[in-house]
């Protein structure tokens, strides 16, 4: 688990999707007089298998190839366009499905029966691949149990941060409503009252 998963409480069983799905930061706003600037975390092989290490998502020995690390990215890829959609859109995006579908059946899962704990999905390989099939296999988890309707992206367009919604009523827009919340309101207003001149 990320210092930030922590930070905003992402329960554990959605921290490496979460992560994972903001290891791409395209925030370009300013706040406190601090410049955002869009960054990637994944720009090279290394750069993943620092990031799965971190995790404890890459065994000793295993190899990142130039083709994992493309299926990555391709995964990223689909995972942030799939939580750009609404909950309620997600289930009739077909397009999105498709995609999805194409990329997470390169990450093999198997069904493990676990003693007094019931049946978990886990990795059927054990390189770099098994270890990114765990983020596939807590997407699977996730949408089992409910909690990915809370896992959303930002609805301004200056930032898309991938966030879990706390919220009891689970209608969060915004990762912070005291950040891109008033600033998207802000920006309402003004352009309301432009428009009244």
């Amino acid at each position: 688990m990320s210092r930030l998963s922590r930070k905003f409480k992402v329960p554990e069983e959605l921290a490496n999707l979460y992560d994972f799905a903001n290891s791409l930061d395209l925030r370009r706003f300013t706040h406190k007089h601090v410049q955002h600037l869009p960054s990637d975390e994944l720009t090279s092989t290394q750069d993943l298998g620092a990031w799965m290490s971190e995790r404890g998502l890459l065994k000793s020995g295993a190899k990142i190839t130039p083709l994992i690390f493309e299926t990555a990215i391709h995964l990223r890829s689909n995972l942030r366009a799939f939580l750009e959609c609404d909950p309620n859109e997600r289930q009739k995006n077909e397009a999105i499905h498709r995609s999805l579908n194409k990329v997470t059946q390169l990450f093999p899962l198997v069904v493990e029966v676990r003693d007094g704990d019931g049946m978990k999905l886990r990795p059927a390989r054990n390189d770099a691949l098994g270890g990114l099939s765990h983020i596939v296999a807590e997407l699977h988890s996730a949408s089992a149990s409910g909690a990915l309707n809370r896992l959303k992206m930002c609805a301004a367009e200056e930032c898309r941060r991938v966030f879990f919604d706390r919220s009891k009523p689970g209608s969060r827009r915004w990762c912070l409503s005291t950040l891109c919340g008033n600033r998207m309101k802000t920006h309402t207003y003004r352009q309301r009252h432009q428009g009244a001149a």
